[in-house]
């Protein structure tokens, strides 16, 4: 009994020292963690999506030629622009030379054929078999002069030469231009957003070659299906690139603004996460006197950054406060001092 009056008379004189509120006798806090807190606010923000994608060319086109022809002159090189209608390869024509003597022959026995038929010597298949062979001769003739002189179908820049001056050419092309002015990504898009993209609404593109500059882009064609595997569709963009400043093979970072609304956004320094879990959460300060409160641990759900906020799509309303800094030394529950 005289060990239970002790204790109890200990407990009495800490209250009297602290007075119940965890301050001493001075009225000063005793060894209370500091923290500074804010409150939270419901602003109103961009609904945004970002994705990555590589910097693609608008066309590309492979130069190759179908004649047999060895190559005589090759007349840009990997770098070199090129304009739409442009000579680029030129091929040997000794075969031309060739067809063109039995066209000649095949022409002269045409007509003798023509001839004998008028004074009643030949027959009429016969000219028609040399007519349409006469006719396939010379209709692969012009094909094979089309093809001496190769010329760029677009204009852009030659990013592949494959052989050189007196190699007969291949499987591979000769040449390959990519068309550089615009330029595309393709990137593929959440299913939930297919409602929301539309053909010509602007996008912003970013490239980490560039920093934070922001390149003006267009949707420019909307894929109609869904990949089922990933959930996604996609949506090509294209890029004026009138300073030819990107090049195909960039990394791209894509913005779609889907409009504003109003979101709750608080400052990024006050999320913590937790370890060993992808949890986000903060600590909703109650004040308990001028100076001090006690935090709860409050579970969130992040949606857009922005810059150095977070957009908050669950867990916090409105005019709550929360603790800023200080989160390293606090549990739930625990109470707190005000950094002044």
């Amino acid at each position: 009994m005289k060990k239970i009056l002790t204790t109890v008379a200990l407990l009495a004189t800490l209250t009297a020292c602290t007075g119940g509120d965890g301050k001493g006798k001075d009225n000063q806090v005793v060894d209370l963690p500091r923290v500074t807190i804010t409150t939270v606010r419901n602003e109103v923000v961009d609904k945004t999506a970002e994705y990555t994608a590589t910097v693609e060319a608008f066309k590309t086109n492979n130069i190759s030629s179908n004649s047999g022809s060895r190559i005589k002159r090759i007349l840009v090189d990997v770098g070199s622009h090129v304009r739409a209608g442009q000579s680029v390869v030129i091929l040997d024509d000794v075969n031309i030379a060739q067809q063109q003597i039995s066209l000649a022959n095949l022409g002269r026995d045409l007509e003798r054929a023509k001839q004998l038929v008028a004074i009643g010597g030949g027959t009429q298949q016969t000219v028609d078999q040399l007519q349409a062979q006469y006719d396939a001769s010379a209709r692969a003739i012009r094909t094979m002069q089309e093809n001496t002189v190769l010329t760029s179908p677009v204009s852009g820049i030659v990013t592949a030469k494959n052989y050189d001056a007196g190699d007969l050419p291949g499987a591979l092309p000769i040449l390959t231009v990519e068309q550089q002015q615009p330029l595309k990504v393709v990137v593929s898009v959440n299913e939930t957003e297919y409602p929301m993209i539309r053909v010509g609404m602007p996008v912003d593109v970013r490239f980490d070659t560039y920093g934070d500059e922001v390149f003006a882009g267009r949707v420019s064609i909307i894929h109609p299906t869904i990949n089922p595997s990933t959930r996604t569709f996609e949506v090509e963009v294209t890029i004026a690139n009138s300073g030819e400043r990107v090049r195909t093979g960039m990394f791209a970072r894509v913005t779609f603004n889907y409009g504003s609304h109003e979101s709750t956004v608080i400052p990024d320094r006050a999320v913590v996460k937790q370890a060993g879990s992808g949890v986000r959460y903060v600590f909703l300060y109650t004040a308990l006197s001028d100076s001090t409160g006690s935090v709860t641990w409050r579970e969130v759900t992040l949606g857009s950054r922005l810059k150095d906020r977070y957009e908050i799509t669950d867990g916090l309303t409105d005019g709550m406060q929360i603790v800023l800094t200080g989160q390293s030394h606090l549990t739930d529950g625990v109470q707190v001092q005000l950094e002044k």
